[in-house]
């Protein structure tokens, strides 16, 4: 399916916009766009309106064909088209749907799927993370990717891959101390050090 990230000639206007602002703002964007074709791209510390922008403006310039999950409500019939090519995959959010189970299913039935999740949930101060980018990964058997921003180095880019090994726990422990080192915009809404 189309989106903006794979519509030629928008894709390279949005990929020129991406690099003119990085460049404006004196970021500059590192690391690897990741080879897998299925895999969880996650993004922290979520502390500001403007990591959007940051993200977005890693996954354009990385190639990177990005989708995010959004409740049924914001793709309504007349926009529907429009959210999806945006990247959107609507999710059915009632008490009887597991959100797990719907994206796992639609990792299976992809051939390719980036799927961009951002785990504090919120731009708020949060003492724990939100799980179910992880629990996806696990049942999906895709690997966890870690998107970033660090305001205190201008930096923004994707880490390395990270395979889930079942462990909870251990692996949200894991996944958390290398974003210790990384400052949001708003550094007072980071994660605890």
């Amino acid at each position: 399916m189309t989106t903006v990230f794979t519509t030629p000639i928008i894709r390279q206007l949005l990929v020129i916009v991406a690099k003119t602002f990085l460049f404006l703002k004196g970021w500059k964007v590192v690391g690897e766009t990741p080879k897998e074709k299925k895999y969880i791209l996650i993004a922290a510390p979520h502390t500001s309106n403007w990591d959007f922008a940051f993200m977005l403006s890693i996954a354009l310039t990385r190639n990177i064909d990005v989708r995010w999950m959004g409740k049924e409500q914001l793709f309504p019939k007349p926009f529907k088209s429009l959210m999806i090519w945006l990247g959107g995959i609507s999710i059915a959010r009632s008490s009887t749907n597991n959100t797990v189970s719907e994206m796992v299913g639609k990792f299976k039935a992809a051939d390719k799927l980036s799927l961009l999740i951002t785990p504090e949930g919120t731009r708020s101060k949060t003492e724990k993370w939100k799980t179910g980018f992880y629990h996806i990964a696990v049942e999906a058997k895709v690997p966890i990717f870690r998107g970033f921003i660090d305001a205190s180095s201008k930096t923004c880019g994707i880490f390395d891959k990270f395979i889930p090994s079942g462990k909870l726990e251990e692996d949200m422990e894991k996944i958390k101390t290398f974003y210790r080192s990384k400052t949001g915009l708003k550094a007072e809404l980071g994660i605890d050090k």
